[in-house]
């Protein structure tokens, strides 16, 4: 699969407002003085691990320390969801970004409203997400936009050919581009490590309004431009 160009791109990405940032990651510069803080936090704070997540599923020289945002970066890769994504059988972890704001919103819609589905006793809800803007390098990514959107790994809902295809695509590259399979004629990222990410800030917040479907999406401020 061809390689992409260096070009530094702009890319979206929605989170729960329930999981803050974590401050460790934004507090340091360098590996070395992330290791000293978090020896000295972990005599202090039983939570820490929890907060930081797995740091043995991301070598310290791959966290870019000293960006704005490095621990929006680093949180997809140390608190992996096990139950895997389109790319990740759930044993490792993969930073999705999108094209727009818009794109980023179909793609949670879609996964938030296949997960509430199948809670049955849950008849109103609110979800609040924070909407943020990174800015990345996608020099070296693996460019899948060449392959057909009724290709295998665009299945809608069946990860079988997808998943092995991310881990391939981990092994050899920092990640990858493709069509979104959740807005039409939109496209995506998935990076394989954060290393790439010069920049992510929170640009607005969001809510998903669930009614039995998710049926309002709101934008309720915006914090930074």
């Amino acid at each position: 699969m061809k390689k992409l160009p260096a070009r530094e791109v702009t890319g979206y990405r929605l989170v729960n407002s329930k999981f803050p940032p974590i401050d460790l990651f934004d507090d340091v510069a360098s590996a070395e003085e992330f290791a000293a803080l978090h020896a000295l936090q972990a005599l202090t704070n039983p939570r820490l691990q929890n907060e930081v997540g797995n740091l043995a599923l991301l070598p310290p020289e791959r966290i870019p320390f000293g960006i704005r945002g490095c621990s929006y970066v680093v949180a997809p890769f140390t608190h992996v969801n096990p139950q895997g994504s389109r790319f990740s059988d759930g044993s490792f972890g993969v930073l999705y970004l999108a094209d727009t704001l818009e794109t980023a919103i179909a793609e949670v819609k879609h996964h938030q409203q296949v997960y509430w589905q199948n809670v049955p006793e849950l008849h109103y809800e609110r979800f609040v997400f924070r909407g943020l803007k990174a800015i990345f390098d996608e020099g070296g990514l693996g460019d899948a936009l060449a392959l057909p959107i009724d290709h295998a790994i665009y299945a809608p809902d069946d990860y079988s050919v997808s998943r092995p295809f991310g881990d391939d695509v981990r092994r050899s590259m920092d990640g990858l581009r493709y069509h979104s399979v959740r807005k039409l004629n939109a496209n995506c990222w998935a990076l394989m490590t954060p290393t790439n990410v010069a920049d992510i800030i929170q640009t607005t917040h969001l809510e998903m309004i669930w009614n039995g479907a998710i049926t309002q999406v709101n934008h309720l401020r915006f914090s930074r431009r």
